[in-house]
């Protein structure tokens, strides 16, 4: 079964139809004031449009209030959220149930025990994202009984060892497709895309 592969952080139409073209299941929006990636809800609100039955368009929030997730999801129109803070559990499901839109919860993986925090949201997020350190990869392995998604450092060149040491069925790349911070290159998100693809093959 292909990798699944989510482009975050896009600001442009164009580097939106070159992920999509390239292959990407999903594409992610920064709404994260201090992120070099961050857009308005209008500029994001295009995006969405522009994407729309093409791949599942997910706007990433940390913390988000209330305040902020009614504006995402009324102006917006996401397919997904991604909650990328330290959301509880409890959060996470109330999220879910009141703004209903399925979650990815990232978790934050620097240590075994970290990674096994993630059983406790593995039944109210619809997708665990791990965001892991280089070295790290292994540490997820088979902790979830459940697909999940890996990001953290993943390239080109390190993507498919990535999803051999991690098991990790979807991966998510947000700088390591990028010429400078926060500016995404066409070349680098084809290659990307097409090295996980090819991971297992």
């Amino acid at each position: 079964m292909p990798v699944d592969v989510k482009i975050c952080g896009l600001t442009s139409p164009g580097m939106l139809d070159v992920a999509i073209e390239a292959g990407a299941a999903y594409a992610g929006l920064v709404f994260h004031a201090t992120s070099p990636r961050n857009i308005s809800h209008t500029q994001a609100a295009h995006l969405v449009e522009h994407g729309a039955g093409r791949a599942k368009m997910v706007a990433l929030l940390v913390d988000p209030t209330d305040e902020e997730l009614k504006a995402v999801c009324e102006r917006v129109r996401p397919d997904m959220v991604q909650l990328h803070g330290s959301e509880t559990v409890e959060r996470v499901q109330a999220v879910r149930t009141d703004f209903r839109l399925p979650v990815i919860k990232a978790i934050g993986v620097g240590s075994a025990e970290d990674a096994q925090q993630s059983l406790a949201y593995e039944e109210v997020a619809d997708l665990i994202l791990f965001d892991t350190k280089l070295s790290d990869w292994h540490l997820v392995k088979g902790v979830l009984k459940r697909p999940f998604m890996l990001a953290g450092g993943l390239v080109a060149g390190n993507v498919q060892t990535a999803i051999a040491r991690s098991g990790a069925q979807a991966v998510d790349v947000s700088s390591g497709v990028e010429i400078t911070r926060g500016n995404k290159d066409a070349e680098l998100i084809r290659e990307f895309i097409a090295a996980a693809h090819g991971a297992g093959r």
